[in-house]
Protein backbone atom coordinates (compact mmCIF):
# COMPACT_ATOMS: atom_id res chain seq x y z
CA UNK A 1 0.00 0.00 0.00
CA UNK A 2 1.01 3.33 -1.11
CA UNK A 3 1.63 6.32 1.49
CA UNK A 4 -1.26 8.00 -0.36
CA UNK A 5 -3.11 4.89 0.64
CA UNK A 6 -2.25 4.66 4.07
CA UNK A 7 -3.50 7.71 4.94
CA UNK A 8 -6.09 8.03 3.32
CA UNK A 9 -7.13 4.31 4.85
CA UNK A 10 -6.44 5.76 8.47
CA UNK A 11 -8.07 8.60 8.08
CA UNK A 12 -11.78 7.17 6.95
CA UNK A 13 -11.20 4.61 9.58
CA UNK A 14 -10.78 7.76 12.11
CA UNK A 15 -13.95 9.87 10.36
CA UNK A 16 -11.51 12.66 8.76
CA UNK A 17 -10.66 14.47 5.70
CA UNK A 18 -6.87 14.89 4.60
CA UNK A 19 -5.65 18.50 4.58
CA UNK A 20 -2.96 18.82 1.95
CA UNK A 21 -1.50 22.32 1.74
CA UNK A 22 0.62 23.44 -1.38
CA UNK A 23 3.58 25.10 -1.10
CA UNK A 24 5.70 26.40 -4.03
CA UNK A 25 9.20 24.90 -3.97
CA UNK A 26 11.94 27.31 -3.29
CA UNK A 27 9.51 30.06 -2.35
CA UNK A 28 10.11 33.05 -1.02
CA UNK A 29 13.59 31.20 -0.80
CA UNK A 30 14.80 27.74 -1.30
CA UNK A 31 16.48 27.93 2.27
CA UNK A 32 13.27 27.75 3.58
CA UNK A 33 10.97 24.90 1.58
CA UNK A 34 12.43 22.19 3.57
CA UNK A 35 11.40 23.84 7.03
CA UNK A 36 8.10 25.08 5.58
CA UNK A 37 7.36 21.53 5.06
CA UNK A 38 7.97 20.02 8.18
CA UNK A 39 6.18 23.28 10.06
CA UNK A 40 3.38 22.10 7.50
CA UNK A 41 3.48 18.43 8.85
CA UNK A 42 4.00 19.77 12.51
CA UNK A 43 0.67 21.72 12.28
CA UNK A 44 -1.49 19.08 10.36
CA UNK A 45 -0.63 18.42 7.17
CA UNK A 46 -1.89 14.76 6.24
CA UNK A 47 0.36 15.03 2.96
CA UNK A 48 2.02 18.19 0.76
CA UNK A 49 1.57 19.26 -2.67
CA UNK A 50 4.62 20.36 -3.84
CA UNK A 51 4.78 22.87 -6.79
CA UNK A 52 7.34 23.15 -9.16
CA UNK A 53 8.07 26.24 -10.41
CA UNK A 54 7.16 26.82 -14.01
CA UNK A 55 7.70 30.16 -16.21
CA UNK A 56 3.96 29.36 -17.76
CA UNK A 57 2.17 28.21 -15.13
CA UNK A 58 -1.17 27.89 -17.14
CA UNK A 59 -3.46 26.71 -14.32
CA UNK A 60 -2.59 29.42 -11.55
CA UNK A 61 -3.44 32.75 -10.85
CA UNK A 62 -1.56 35.58 -10.02
CA UNK A 63 -0.75 34.66 -6.81
CA UNK A 64 0.98 31.30 -7.44
CA UNK A 65 2.12 32.97 -10.54
CA UNK A 66 4.32 34.80 -8.27
CA UNK A 67 5.63 32.29 -6.29
CA UNK A 68 6.98 30.09 -9.54
CA UNK A 69 8.83 33.53 -10.10
CA UNK A 70 10.81 34.07 -6.46
CA UNK A 71 11.77 30.74 -6.70
CA UNK A 72 12.97 30.88 -10.56
CA UNK A 73 14.76 34.05 -9.71
CA UNK A 74 16.96 31.55 -7.27
CA UNK A 75 16.98 29.36 -9.95
CA UNK A 76 14.72 26.24 -8.37
CA UNK A 77 14.27 23.86 -10.99
CA UNK A 78 13.03 20.02 -11.07
CA UNK A 79 16.65 18.92 -9.64
CA UNK A 80 16.85 21.43 -6.67
CA UNK A 81 13.01 20.19 -5.88
CA UNK A 82 13.45 16.53 -5.97
CA UNK A 83 16.87 17.32 -3.62
CA UNK A 84 14.31 18.93 -1.16
CA UNK A 85 12.45 16.10 -1.39
CA UNK A 86 15.55 14.01 -0.36
CA UNK A 87 16.34 16.58 2.59
CA UNK A 88 12.82 16.37 4.38
CA UNK A 89 12.92 12.40 3.65
CA UNK A 90 16.05 12.57 5.81
CA UNK A 91 13.47 13.02 9.03
CA UNK A 92 10.23 12.28 7.94
CA UNK A 93 9.37 8.82 6.11
CA UNK A 94 5.61 8.62 6.59
CA UNK A 95 4.27 12.07 5.16
CA UNK A 96 3.07 11.75 1.41
CA UNK A 97 4.88 14.38 -0.90
CA UNK A 98 2.89 15.27 -4.47
CA UNK A 99 4.42 16.92 -7.05
CA UNK A 100 2.50 19.35 -8.98
CA UNK A 101 4.07 20.51 -12.32
CA UNK A 102 4.05 21.07 -15.91
CA UNK A 103 5.08 18.88 -18.33
CA UNK A 104 7.86 20.81 -20.10
CA UNK A 105 10.37 20.22 -17.38
CA UNK A 106 9.79 16.27 -17.28
CA UNK A 107 9.90 16.17 -21.00
CA UNK A 108 13.23 17.70 -20.56
CA UNK A 109 14.27 15.38 -18.89
CA UNK A 110 12.13 12.56 -20.23
CA UNK A 111 9.71 10.71 -18.72
CA UNK A 112 11.73 7.66 -17.60
CA UNK A 113 14.53 9.63 -16.14
CA UNK A 114 11.90 11.43 -14.46
CA UNK A 115 10.15 8.42 -12.61
CA UNK A 116 13.86 7.06 -11.61
CA UNK A 117 14.84 10.30 -9.77
CA UNK A 118 10.91 11.09 -8.13
CA UNK A 119 11.37 7.33 -7.22
CA UNK A 120 14.81 7.56 -6.10
CA UNK A 121 13.58 11.45 -3.90
CA UNK A 122 10.86 9.26 -2.07
CA UNK A 123 8.06 11.14 -4.18
CA UNK A 124 4.61 9.67 -3.80
CA UNK A 125 1.81 11.18 -6.17
CA UNK A 126 2.45 13.33 -9.18
CA UNK A 127 0.22 15.78 -10.83
CA UNK A 128 1.14 17.02 -14.22
CA UNK A 129 -1.60 19.78 -14.96
CA UNK A 130 -1.02 19.78 -18.81
CA UNK A 131 -0.59 15.76 -19.87
CA UNK A 132 -4.01 15.25 -21.31
CA UNK A 133 -5.24 11.49 -20.06
CA UNK A 134 -5.59 10.60 -23.85
CA UNK A 135 -1.50 11.09 -24.22
CA UNK A 136 0.13 9.91 -20.97
CA UNK A 137 -0.25 6.06 -20.68
CA UNK A 138 3.55 5.55 -20.64
CA UNK A 139 4.02 8.11 -18.24
CA UNK A 140 1.12 7.02 -15.99
CA UNK A 141 3.01 3.24 -16.49
CA UNK A 142 6.65 4.83 -15.67
CA UNK A 143 5.12 6.02 -12.36
CA UNK A 144 3.33 3.19 -11.50
CA UNK A 145 5.49 0.62 -12.42
CA UNK A 146 8.11 2.76 -9.67
CA UNK A 147 4.67 3.11 -7.08
CA UNK A 148 4.41 6.65 -7.65
CA UNK A 149 0.48 7.82 -7.68
CA UNK A 150 -0.48 9.97 -11.01
CA UNK A 151 -3.05 11.90 -9.97
CA UNK A 152 -4.95 13.48 -12.45
CA UNK A 153 -7.39 16.80 -12.06
CA UNK A 154 -11.58 16.54 -13.03
CA UNK A 155 -13.13 20.15 -13.29
CA UNK A 156 -16.07 21.32 -13.59
CA UNK A 157 -16.60 20.68 -17.34
CA UNK A 158 -15.45 17.13 -17.37
CA UNK A 159 -17.93 14.83 -18.98
CA UNK A 160 -18.53 11.68 -17.88
CA UNK A 161 -16.78 9.84 -20.84
CA UNK A 162 -13.56 11.75 -19.87
CA UNK A 163 -13.95 11.03 -15.99
CA UNK A 164 -14.34 7.36 -16.75
CA UNK A 165 -10.76 7.25 -18.70
CA UNK A 166 -9.20 9.64 -15.99
CA UNK A 167 -10.05 7.81 -13.01
CA UNK A 168 -9.52 4.44 -15.05
CA UNK A 169 -5.35 5.96 -15.55
CA UNK A 170 -5.51 7.58 -11.57
CA UNK A 171 -4.35 6.05 -8.57
CA UNK A 172 -3.77 7.88 -5.37
CA UNK A 173 -7.05 9.89 -5.46
CA UNK A 174 -8.64 12.14 -8.07
CA UNK A 175 -8.59 15.73 -7.63
CA UNK A 176 -11.34 17.71 -8.51
CA UNK A 177 -11.16 21.71 -9.44
CA UNK A 178 -13.61 23.42 -7.60
CA UNK A 179 -14.83 25.76 -9.54
CA UNK A 180 -13.74 26.84 -13.07
CA UNK A 181 -10.93 29.49 -13.87
CA UNK A 182 -7.45 29.03 -12.33
CA UNK A 183 -6.28 28.71 -8.71
CA UNK A 184 -7.18 31.59 -5.98
CA UNK A 185 -10.33 32.34 -7.75
CA UNK A 186 -13.18 32.98 -5.34
CA UNK A 187 -17.05 31.71 -5.34
CA UNK A 188 -16.79 28.56 -4.18
CA UNK A 189 -20.07 26.90 -4.76
CA UNK A 190 -20.23 24.42 -2.08
CA UNK A 191 -24.10 22.75 -3.45
CA UNK A 192 -22.45 22.40 -6.75
CA UNK A 193 -19.22 20.88 -5.51
CA UNK A 194 -20.96 18.70 -3.45
CA UNK A 195 -23.19 17.69 -6.20
CA UNK A 196 -20.25 16.88 -8.44
CA UNK A 197 -18.16 14.96 -5.68
CA UNK A 198 -21.15 12.62 -5.73
CA UNK A 199 -21.13 12.04 -8.73
CA UNK A 200 -17.65 11.17 -9.25
CA UNK A 201 -18.02 8.77 -6.24
CA UNK A 202 -20.01 7.01 -8.26
CA UNK A 203 -17.28 6.33 -11.41
CA UNK A 204 -14.57 5.63 -8.86
CA UNK A 205 -13.85 4.09 -5.52
CA UNK A 206 -10.92 6.29 -5.02
CA UNK A 207 -10.88 9.15 -2.26
CA UNK A 208 -11.96 12.68 -3.84
CA UNK A 209 -9.51 15.87 -2.96
CA UNK A 210 -11.14 18.93 -3.95
CA UNK A 211 -8.69 22.15 -4.21
CA UNK A 212 -9.03 25.47 -5.82
CA UNK A 213 -11.19 28.49 -4.22
CA UNK A 214 -10.77 27.12 -0.23
CA UNK A 215 -9.08 30.52 1.26
CA UNK A 216 -10.26 30.16 4.55
CA UNK A 217 -11.15 27.96 7.67
CA UNK A 218 -14.90 28.44 6.56
CA UNK A 219 -14.81 27.04 3.23
CA UNK A 220 -12.29 24.49 4.26
CA UNK A 221 -14.81 23.06 6.77
CA UNK A 222 -17.49 22.79 4.36
CA UNK A 223 -15.17 21.26 1.65
CA UNK A 224 -14.21 18.67 4.24
CA UNK A 225 -17.75 17.70 4.93
CA UNK A 226 -18.03 16.58 0.93
CA UNK A 227 -14.69 15.36 0.15
CA UNK A 228 -12.00 12.97 1.13
CA UNK A 229 -9.27 16.09 1.07
CA UNK A 230 -8.91 19.72 1.34
CA UNK A 231 -6.08 21.01 -0.64
CA UNK A 232 -5.58 24.77 0.37
CA UNK A 233 -2.89 25.79 -2.42
CA UNK A 234 -3.03 30.09 -2.89
CA UNK A 235 -3.99 31.23 0.54
CA UNK A 236 -1.39 29.02 2.05
CA UNK A 237 0.98 31.33 -0.69
CA UNK A 238 -0.38 34.33 0.00
CA UNK A 239 0.55 34.16 3.91
CA UNK A 240 4.19 33.13 2.76
CA UNK A 241 4.45 35.78 0.12
CA UNK A 242 2.99 38.60 3.22
CA UNK A 243 5.88 36.97 5.60
CA UNK A 244 9.37 37.53 6.25
CA UNK A 245 12.68 35.39 7.49
CA UNK A 246 11.23 36.46 11.39
CA UNK A 247 7.40 35.41 10.95
CA UNK A 248 7.39 33.29 8.14
CA UNK A 249 7.40 29.55 9.83
CA UNK A 250 4.90 31.08 12.56
CA UNK A 251 2.28 32.85 10.14
CA UNK A 252 2.28 29.25 8.07
CA UNK A 253 1.29 27.55 11.64
CA UNK A 254 -0.89 30.10 12.48
CA UNK A 255 -2.85 28.98 9.28
CA UNK A 256 -2.41 25.62 9.41
CA UNK A 257 -3.80 25.45 13.05
CA UNK A 258 -7.03 27.04 12.01
CA UNK A 259 -7.06 24.87 8.77
CA UNK A 260 -6.89 22.08 10.56
CA UNK A 261 -9.09 22.55 13.53
CA UNK A 262 -12.19 23.21 10.54
CA UNK A 263 -10.71 20.55 8.58
CA UNK A 264 -11.27 18.03 11.63
CA UNK A 265 -14.66 20.20 12.94
CA UNK A 266 -16.33 18.94 9.58
CA UNK A 267 -17.05 15.17 10.28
Amino acid sequence: MSRIQTVFTALKQQGKTALIPYITAGDPHPKHTVNLMRTLVKHGADMIELGVPFSDPMADGPVIQRASERALLHKVGLTAVLDMVKTFRETNQTTPIILMGYANPIEAIGATAFADRAKAADVDGVITVDYPPEECGDFVQQLRSRDIDPVFLLSPTTDQKRVDLIVNQASGFVYYVSLKGVTGAANLDIAEVSQRVASIRKQTNLPVGVGFGIRDAATAKATAAIADAVVVGSRMVQTIEASNDDNLLSNVATLMDELKTAVDAAK
